[in-house]
């Protein structure tokens, strides 16, 4: 079911939803948090798409504000989204004009759920400092996804500059299956250590630096990146040992083989992770991410972006 409430206010949205509640339409019982996205007019769809279906195994309320233009005059244009139209959550889409189009901490006080944690969403164009808007002061967990701004390597690598605890990216999610591997594979051989890394990725790829830095900074090895200028995401991993290099090698997007030393190749399912696999991860915790901190600001000043190759390929 889907409401309209055109040029409406914050106060009437609530309102109607305590009646729907009151009518049989609305359960806020085992809400177990707060999802408030910052977007801009024509990428709330895909937005609340996935957050739908994360909220399926994490149910919430997912408040949407929208961009929707502020040359316009001031006004907000007010959307309540149940059932079926709505995954597991409440869904209440806020496209605001003019003044109302900024992020304000008071179009969502009224429709927060009360005494439950809060975690805010910028899936495009991320904030100068999250921790420092108005949303994200008052949220629990801040995710932001530099992979979709228009120059993803430098947006990372301002995020560094801003890091505070709480806060995270979708660009880092996206690694958590080549970290297991990776894992894994150095759980099986001799204790060998390391002598160089070399990460091959998309050249516009924050994942491939995100990758590089966790291995160098875990690995305490030098490590080298090979641009695929052609490719999508992650490409190759390769661990160098004295008793054989470890590679990760994933030519197209859904399996990888992992070949070690004395031991025959293993085709491993590695498939990209979705916008909604990646949500659902980061809303399993509302702890802040202290592997991801410590990558962000220790790893990736000792990652050096001039040591880039091109691939031989």
């Amino acid at each position: 079911m889907i409401i309209d409430l055109p040029n409406t206010t914050t106060s009437r949205i609530s309102k109607e939803i305590t009646n729907l509640r009151h009518r049989g339409g609305v359960v806020a019982l085992g809400r177990v948090l707060t999802l408030v996205v910052i977007t801009k007019h024509g990428f709330e769809e895909e937005a609340i798409e996935a957050a739908n279906q994360a909220s399926r195994e994490h149910p919430c309320r997912i408040i949407v504000l929208v961009d929707s233009g502020r040359d316009a005059a001031d006004r907000i244009d007010g959307q309540i989204r149940v059932g079926g139209d709505a995954g597991a959550s409440e869904v209440i889409v806020l496209r605001g004009y003019g003044r109302l189009a900024e992020e304000s901490e008071s179009l969502v006080a009224a429709l927060l759920l009360p005494d439950a944690p809060i975690v805010a969403w910028w899936p495009h164009g991320a904030p100068d400092n999250a921790s420092a808007t108005s949303i994200g002061c008052i949220a629990h967990r801040r995710i932001t996804d530099s992979g979709n701004e228009p120059d993803p390597t430098a947006a990372l690598f301002h995020l560094r500059e801003t890091y505070r605890p709480g806060d995270t990216d979708l660009a880092w999610t996206r690694l958590t299956n080549w970290r297991i591997q990776l894992a894994a594979a150095l759980d099986q051989v001799d204790p060998e250590p390391v002598s160089a890394v070399t990460v091959e990725g998309a050249s516009d790829s924050p994942s491939t630096v995100l990758l590089a830095a966790w291995l160098g900074l875990t690995l305490d090895a030098p490590v080298t990146i090979v641009a695929d200028p052609a490719g999508t995401g992650i490409r190759r991993v390769r661990l160098q040992r004295s008793t054989g290099d470890i590679q990760l090698h994933r030519p197209g997007f859904t399996v990888a083989e992992l070949t070690q030393p004395d031991q025959p190749a293993q085709r491993i399912a590695l498939p990209r992770r979705s916008l909604q696999d990646c949500l659902t991860e980061e809303l399993r915790r509302l702890d802040p991410d202290e592997v991801f901190g410590e990558v962000l600001t220790a790893g990736l000043p000792r990652t050096n972006l001039r040591s880039v190759q091109p691939s031989e390929r």
